[in-house]
This record gives C-alpha cells, structure tokens and sequence, in this order.
C-alpha cells in the first residue's frame, strides 16, 4: 500500500476521505472500534463545517440534521469580574433563516459521523481494533507497522500520523517533547439538567478571577446534556500544585454565580483528564516518509483548546501532499516539508494571535476593561464578534491602541 494512515479522528478521517475523493487507495488504522469516546469539549466550530463542505458539499447540512448536535449561534465570555459579554458568531442572526455557524457534538458521535462517511467509500480499507505498537523504516524507506506480539500488520510508501495527543510515533520518532509551556491539562465531564443555559446554545467561557489563567467551559449538548470541564497551561498546574479535579469540584460547589446552576444537575459519568498539545510553538510536521496530523502534529489552538477543525485543515493538506509525493515517487523530508509550509501558511497567524491571547489571561483586568466597554458600546461588542472569524480583527488585540481607545473612550 502507498499510503497507510494511522488514526481515523477527524484529521485521519478527513485525510482519507480526501484521498477517496482525487481516487486514491489508503488504509486507514484505528485501535479502538468506533463509536467510540474522545475527551474534548466537543464544539463544532465554523471552521469544522468549512472543512466539511470542502469533503463534500452535503456534509455540513447532514451533520445540521442530524440529532447527535445541537446549533450554537455564539459564545458567552465571561470575564473575571463576572461581566456576561455575548459574542454571537454572526453579529445579527436569524435562527428560522441562517445556517448555524457553529454546532455542539459528542466526540463519541461527531468522530463516528464522519467514520461512516468512511465506511461508505471502496476506497479506503478502514480496519478498526488494530492496535499499532511499533514502526520501522524499511531498506526501501518506506515503513512497516507491527502489534505488540511483534506481527507485520502493514506496510506502506508514506505514514501519515493522525492518532492523537499521546502518539508515541510522534514523541519518539518525530521529536515532539512534552513541554509544559506549550501544552494544556484539561478536564471533561457531562452532566445533566444544568440550569440558565442559553436558548441560542452559546458556548460560554468562564475566565474566573482565581482560576487564571485557566478557564472554565460549559458546553450545551442535545437531551439537555451539557459538556463541562477546565483547562490551564500545564506549566501553572505544576508551579501551583493545582489539582485540577479538586478546583472543578470547589468552583461548581461555591461560585456564586455557578453553583445555584449546579445545585440540582446530575454528573454523568466519570471527570476525565486530557492533555492538549498546542500550537504556541511551530514543530515540524514531516520526516522520511511521514507526516504528522492534528494532535499528533501539536496544532490545538493555544487559546480556545480547539483541535478538531485544524485536524481536519491538516489532513486535507496530508491528502494533497500525500498525492503528490506517491505521483512523484518522492517521500523525502524535503518534499514532504512543502506539507508543513502548507499548513503553517494556513494556520500559524491563527495560532501565533491565539498565543498571544493566552498570555493576556495573565491580566485579568484587561478582560474586565474589554467586558465592561463592549457591554455599553454596541459598535466594540460587533468588533469582538467579528474577531472569532476574522483574523485581520484579532490583530487589533496585539496593539496597544486597542486598549488605548478602551481605556479613554476613543472610537
């Protein structure tokens, strides 16, 4: 085989489905049997739907039918000193009319949406339950995948790496240290019946003055479900011996504004812990004959936690190059770096103004100023708005006149 893929989330899934649609044959690796579980917070963003059309037209409106997702039409900041600032995806919306910009999906339903997608094309030889233990370079330079008694499962021309945050391919084979100042521990639970959720299913962000710079999540899901977790730089969990489980037990039990929406929810299932590789340091993302996806890559957006829509960015640049290193017979580190270049060029504006975001969680009266003046200043709030989906509008929050303007009244 040319190409073996290793991972069917949302970056293997999407690389392979990529690869079906230009007429490609690839086999893709999976060890779990799907449906099954990822710890996320489980939101959809607009970009996950573009990435979906761009699989296939019908995609985004399939998933919007479907019962496993429930619409989001924004995000509710909540700023240290309690300030509730509504950001909408689109400034003016119309829920009878508009495509929603953004959904909310279990893992476990959204990553078996787009497995059956999958399933459905001849193309790709999908096997589920292969637990990949160890790879080796061929003489050939090519790659051989074996179990853990030792047994030859594949072998294949091109390895593209798409199984996760925890891939050992990765760490050992592509270098990728864990490094405490760019990556996030995180934890995620359900739960059920959580009061004051919005009608227009925001997501809400909850930035807590003795929680940063941390944050709290609270994500609404179908059957009255909501996702709820914590995720903090795993550099201050260690320098302040947090524990994390602990701090999401107190904050829902005594926040004022939290616990009376608690009080009466039931937790469903276990607090899981995750760990977010981000993308606050560009890595490389290709070798001899292998490039590396999504978590796999360390692509998760430092500010917002979210992996799932550049997963699939890097998968369908995985396809392309994919392609084209198989048409050339070229799997060299050189080649394959036009993978990374691609991707960069795609996602690192994204990913250098998200850092720079994160680094303003360490002043939480910055949040308090901006919460403030947009709440008065309908003309600050629809720039805010703008911001999540326009990167030119990010930008401003890297100048001081920005603040400036906030601070003294200018338009």
């Amino acid at each position: 085989m040319d190409i073996c893929i290793l991972g069917a989330g949302p970056g293997g899934a999407t690389a392979a489905l990529h690869l079906a649609n230009a007429g490609h044959r690839c086999l893709l690796l999976d060890r779990a049997a799907f449906p099954r579980d990822k710890i996320c917070g489980d939101a959809l963003s607009g970009k996950v739907l573009m990435e979906l059309k761009r699989i296939d037209e019908a995609l985004p409106g399939r998933l919007a039918a479907a019962p496993i997702q429930v619409p989001s039409w924004g995000i509710d900041f909540f700023a240290p000193n309690g300030r509730r600032l509504a950001i909408p995806f689109k400034p003016k919306f119309d829920k009878a009319a508009d495509r929603p910009a953004g959904h909310v999906a279990k893992r476990l339903d959204f990553d078996n949406f787009l497995v059956e997608e999958v399933r459905q094309r001849p193309e790709i030889d999908f096997r589920e339950n292969v637990d990949v233990a160890r790879t080796e370079r061929t003489a050939a330079g090519g790659w051989q995948l074996f179990d853990k008694a030792g047994q030859l499962l594949a072998e294949c021309r091109l390895l593209l790496v798409a199984n996760g945050a925890q891939s050992a391919f990765a760490r050992r084979v592509a270098g990728h240290a864990l490094e405490p100042d760019h990556h996030c521990a995180g934890l995620r639970t359900y739960y059920r019946g959580v009061t004051g959720l919005s009608p227009d299913n925001f997501i809400e962000l909850h930035f807590l003055k003795d929680f940063l710079p941390g944050y709290l999540w609270v994500f609404p899901l179908p059957n009255g479900q909501a996702n709820v977790g914590v995720g903090m730089l795993s550099k201050t969990v260690a320098a302040k011996k947090i524990n994390l489980r602990q701090r999401l037990d107190e904050i829902l039990a005594t926040h004022p504004a939290l616990a009376p929406r608690f009080a009466q929810a039931e937790r469903l299932g276990p607090v899981r812990g995750f760990g977010l590789p981000l993308g606050s340091k560009r890595r490389p993302l290709s070798g001899p004959g292998y490039l590396l996806l999504g978590d796999a890559g360390s692509l998760i957006d430092p500010f917002s936690g979210e992996g799932i829509s550049h997963a699939m960015v890097s998968g369908r640049h995985a396809a392309i190059w994919a392609a084209q290193a198989v048409a050339k017979a070229d799997f060299s580190p050189a080649f394959l770096k036009n993978y990374d270049q691609a991707v960069y060029n795609r996602l690192w504006q994204e990913l250098r103004l998200s850092r720079a975001m994160q680094r303003l969680l360490n002043f939480p009266s910055l949040f308090n100023i901006v919460a403030n003046r947009a709440a008065r200043n309908p003309t600050l709030a629809e720039t805010l708005s703008a911001m999540f989906l326009d990167l030119d509008l990010r930008e401003r929050l890297r100048q001081p006149s920005f603040y400036f303007k906030l601070l003294f009244g200018g338009k």
